[in-house]
């Protein structure tokens, strides 16, 4: 898959990390929509998730990117939208994995146990890792609830 947009948010914990993995994805010819914040300061995380769970599930993105201090509350948000399939990653083989076997459309990261570095080398992975399909097809869609 050919990722052309990703959308990104992320709470004050994420903050530090966000510019980095936009400067990125920019680097890399990817179109991003920033839905903040853009501040250190302290906000709710699902008013930041949300929009990048919309842009996913209707089709405006082909990835997201939530990040927040654990990575689980990002990921829990996101993971209310029916269409989107959020993993938390904090290594470079679950972000492959979670790409590879389990088509993952947005990746959520604790910024509180991973360096920057890691997380532009788990984005990297993430955006240019494909579904495997195969075997994987048929769990991935047992998924959704409806």
């Amino acid at each position: 898959m050919q990722v052309k947009s990703i959308a990104i948010g992320c709470d004050h914990a994420g903050y530090p990390y966000k510019e980095p993995v936009v400067a990125l994805l920019k680097e890399q010819g990817i179109e991003v929509t920033d839905y903040g914040t853009n501040s250190p300061d302290s906000v709710d995380y699902p008013d930041f998730v949300h929009p990048v769970a919309d842009d996913v599930e209707s089709g405006k993105a082909d990835l997201g990117i939530v990040i927040c201090g654990s990575g689980n509350g990002v990921a829990m948000t996101a993971n209310k939208h029916q269409g989107v399939r959020a993993a938390l990653c904090w290594q470079e083989n679950i972000a492959r994995l979670a790409r590879e076997h389990n088509n993952a459309n947005v990746i959520a990261l604790p910024a509180r146990f991973i360096s920057v570095h890691q997380a532009l080398e788990m984005v990297k992975i993430f955006v240019h890792t494909d579904f495997e399909g195969g075997r994987h097809e048929r769990r991935v869609g047992k998924i959704a609830c409806s």
